[in-house]
């Protein structure tokens, strides 16, 4: 059975949706809770997982609005992960964010630099 993980979203914490069978996942609002690792632990734990599949595409949608240091390395270490192992496989990251947001903006365009074999899209609404 396909893993399917939906986290509604609170003050702090981001809406967050898991979909193995569709391959996948999407981040949305905001995200500077205390414990960043403890809430993405599952998030972390599934994905590791996943990667070790024969899935052959994967698309990461992700509309945060704000989110703090805490939450930028984690996203960092994930967005890593996965373009390690996007030399093999379809991987999409649609970084989604309003032109008013110039901080997730910059954030974003920092982040595209730091990966090179997914496919990282910058969408601007």
């Amino acid at each position: 059975m396909a893993y399917f993980l939906e986290k509604q979203k609170t003050g702090s914490t981001p809406y967050v949706l898991i979909n193995e069978e569709k391959g996948y996942m999407k981040f949305e609002g905001d995200s500077f809770h205390e414990n960043v690792a403890g809430f993405f632990k599952d998030v972390n734990n599934w994905l590791n997982n996943y990667l070790k599949t024969d899935f052959t595409r994967f698309t990461f949608d992700f509309q945060l609005v704000y989110f703090n240091s805490s939450t930028a390395k984690l996203l960092l270490n994930m967005l890593l992960e996965l373009d390690e192992h996007a030399s093999d496989k379809q991987i999409i990251v649609n970084w989604i964010t309003t032109e008013e947001n110039d901080i997730i903006i910059e954030c974003g365009e920092d982040f595209q630099e730091e990966v090179s074999n997914l496919e990282f899209n910058l969408v601007i609404i």
